[in-house]
């Protein structure tokens, strides 16, 4: 199966990226983790053609970001400029800004305006893609906000970055929604859940294959359906982070990743 490459969202060492000399030291140990891409979101101020400068030094792509979807409204230039200082093609939304949240017009007007901002970035050569949360899984009246992103942005610029645990968090059927947006997703977020019985029985956060998502149905339905990268993200680690990407990278190669 042609299964997406593996990349490491570096949100999830946010914690060690705060300065350009721990954000060289990571990409490092990222590197010596055994992942050969990365995913830039939440880390500390750097210039641009630095980080470039230490990703090509240490071996490591630049595969999507995450960035504030309020920037790219309001200087797309400069998120261009960004992304095509990194060779980087996926310019990632990390979450809907909170005004759009609170009805069903609010979600037809940010698929709205996201495409219209897609379709900048589309004309100068990248491609837009929107991270879920499990807000998008609320019901309005007969529909779900992830239903009324999917039918009213534009199909041609607009595209998914599904998360896995969210997907799964909000209620809904991750294999499901990795076929209903074939053709729409070429970036995946993989990220586990588990249960903590000290914890009353809450979710949690898991390294892949740590939890008890269905990856192998997970994994082909991303390689049914053409996806190219997939990056590892944990936001809530319960223990130390790089440790974490390193369980998950390890159980994603014994499954073939």
């Amino acid at each position: 199966m042609n299964y997406p490459k593996i990349a490491a969202q570096m949100y999830t060492i946010r914690d060690f990226c705060k300065t350009p000399e721990d954000i060289h030291e990571s990409l490092k140990k990222l590197k010596e983790i055994g992942y050969d891409a990365v995913q830039v979101s939440g880390i500390g101020p750097i210039e641009h053609q630095e980080l470039k400068d230490m990703v090509d030094e240490v071996g490591l792509t630049i595969c999507v970001t995450h960035i504030s979807f309020d920037k790219l409204v309001e200087d797309p230039d400069s998120i261009i400029e960004q992304h095509k200082i990194w060779d980087c093609k996926y310019v990632g939304v990390g979450g809907m800004p909170a005004k759009y949240r609170v009805s069903k017009e609010g979600f037809v007007s940010f698929a709205k305006d996201g495409s219209k901002s897609a379709r900048i970035l589309a004309d100068n050569g990248l491609q837009f893609v929107y991270h879920n949360h499990s807000f998008e899984f609320q019901r309005f009246d007969d529909v779900i906000g992830m239903e009324v992103l999917l039918q009213e942005s534009d199909p041609e610029v607009f595209q998914f970055e599904l998360d896995t645990y969210w997907v799964q968090h909000g209620g809904a059927d991750p294999i499901q929604w990795i076929n209903k947006v074939d053709g729409r997703m070429d970036i995946v977020h993989f990220k586990d859940m588990a249960i903590d019985a000290s914890e009353g029985q809450t979710q949690i956060m898991a390294e892949v294959g740590e939890g008890n998502l269905n990856w192998k149905g997970i994994t082909e339905a991303c390689a049914n359906n053409g996806v190219k990268w997939a990056a590892v993200e944990q936001d809530i680690c319960q223990r130390d982070p790089f440790e974490s990407l390193a369980i998950s990278r390890r159980n994603l190669k014994k499954m073939g990743l």
